[in-house]
């Protein structure tokens, strides 16, 4: 079986790490003796595993401020402030969050037994998978490596971990940092280019991660399927936000803008397009530009807006723009900067994008950038239909106080996960799981729900020494079916 899907190009403009080429045969031998260390302790106590949870924190504690200058650096710039908020605190929250509860969810769990079967028991046993594979993105490229590693971790694994090759100073950095704590059989950092993602995601991993684009993502869990390696998928897709005529204005502006501006529009769950009834979306484009000027007076120099992460995309972006104009759409660009000083720096302000259609580029890609079409939709039933018709996002977002139409958002379409009255939150709630469906991904992690991902729910049968099963033995007889008979009115 082949594998389809467009070859992901090289990115311009970044460092490339320059040593030792990962090759598929070095990444096996790897993978092999994580393998022997996993299978000659398979299950590893709870002082091991908290054991390396604190040094897990630890060594990312000691390291905050080279994370926020590299992280800085493979962007071109990127806020500390952002950097702190939206990696370095949800790192520490999710690790903490897997000192307190991980013992617990390690815990055999009693599970009902039917009534026919009893004096029998059954129960559910966590079992750690083995060796994990985690291939991590360039938009978040702490949290999205980490966080999963501490689901990983916590479940008892072994792990190899891909960072991506868009932001090199943080994938050296990750190497460096987690190998002063970890030997290479219980977390490995393979750096590299695409060949060495290619050659990382064909390996016979216990269970793969990936969070990237969809088309990338069809390649990952492809090559996974020639190994039958379950996979969790994080992937995208256009986020839709619903805006009620009970909608707090004043909040609703505040809170999609800046859902939409952290890391310049560049994650997986920002807003992608808006959906409002037509005689709306004037008064809606002119706040949202006001809001995005209010927070960035400026936006080229400015040390808290976030550069594009290399001159691909912000080509990419700009060609997404061109594409509208060209198909009649028009353009409120946000602030006054100098636009050449704009383009050297790579950064974009919010650019809101109206008259829009669906044969435009920037209604069929994910974004990924401070761009932020709205569409005329005159009904709840229009905006639902509309979301129905399309691909199912990996976020949804919903504004208004009515509960009764609040509840029959929720009811009626299927995303990866949802923010009412806000956007992008519900991704650092480390009590809910975080992932996509269908195109946006499949599976979950965060907090227990990363545990079970990386764990095996084993279940057992506990038969009982006064059990009646030997009534059921062969020869078959009158009594046999009696008996037989007698069970069935209990299933």
């Amino acid at each position: 079986m082949k594998c389809q899907g467009k070859r992901v190009n090289k990115p311009k403009n970044r460092v490339v790490l320059r040593g030792k080429n990962m090759t598929s045969k070095s990444l096996d031998k790897v993978l092999q003796k994580q393998r022997v260390a996993f299978n000659a302790a398979p299950n590893p106590a709870w002082g091991e595993r908290k054991s390396k949870l604190i040094k897990l924190g630890k060594i990312i504690a000691d390291n905050e401020q080279k994370f926020k200058e590299v992280i800085s650096k493979d962007f071109g710039n990127r806020s500390f402030v952002e950097t702190t908020m939206a990696e370095l605190s949800i790192v520490q929250a999710g690790i903490k969050h897997a000192l307190k509860h991980t013992y617990k969810w390690m815990r055999t769990k009693k599970a009902p037994t039917a009534l026919q079967f009893k004096p029998a028991k059954n129960v559910i046993v966590p079992q750690p998978l083995g060796v994990v594979g985690i291939i991590s993105p360039w938009n978040y490229p702490l949290q999205l490596a980490v966080m999963p590693l501490v689901g990983a971790i916590g479940a008892g694994n072994r792990v190899m971990l891909k960072p991506s090759e868009y932001t090199p100073r943080v994938s050296k950095l990750l190497k460096s940092v987690l190998g002063e704590v970890f030997s290479d059989d219980e977390v490995y950092v393979a750096t590299g280019d695409v060949d060495v993602a290619q050659a990382f995601s064909a390996l016979p991993f216990d269970h793969l991660l990936f969070t990237g684009s969809t088309n990338v993502g069809r390649i990952v869990a492809c090559a996974a399927a020639q190994n039958l390696t379950p996979v969790t998928l994080e992937l995208g897709g256009k986020s839709p936000v619903i805006i009620d005529d009970g909608a707090n204005m004043k909040l609703t502006i505040a809170r999609i803008a800046n859902g939409k501006l952290i890391n310049a529009g560049q994650t997986c769950v920002a807003p992608d397009y808006l959906l409002m009834p037509e005689d709306k979306i004037d008064g809606v484009a002119h706040s949202l530009i006001e809001q995005a000027e209010t927070f960035y007076p400026t936006f080229a120099g400015n040390p808290d807006y976030t550069s594009i992460i290399a001159d691909a995309h912000y080509a990419r972006l700009q060609g997404l723009l061109e594409d509208a104009q060209t198909k009649g759409a028009s353009i409120r660009v946000a602030g006054n900067d100098d636009s050449q000083r704009m383009a050297k720096e790579r950064r974009i302000p919010l650019t809101v994008v109206t008259n829009t259609t669906p044969e435009m580029k920037i209604m069929q890609e994910e974004i990924f950038g401070p761009l932020l079409p709205i569409v005329a939709s005159e009904t709840l039933a229009d905006s639902m239909d509309y979301i129905q018709k399309r691909d199912r996002p990996l976020a949804l977002y919903w504004f208004g106080e009515d509960n009764a139409k609040r509840d029959y958002v929720l009811a009626n379409t299927i995303s990866g996960g949802v923010s009412i009255n806000e956007t992008a939150w519900h991704v650092v709630q480390e009590d809910i799981p975080f992932g996509g469906v269908g195109p946006s991904g499949m599976g979950g992690y965060h907090g227990e729900h990363g545990f079970k991902t990386f764990s095996h729910m084993k279940g057992v049968f506990l038969q009982s020494k006064f059990s009646g099963g030997k009534m059921l033995y062969p020869p078959y007889t009158d009594k046999t079916r009696k008996v037989l008979n007698m069970m069935r009115k209990f299933m």
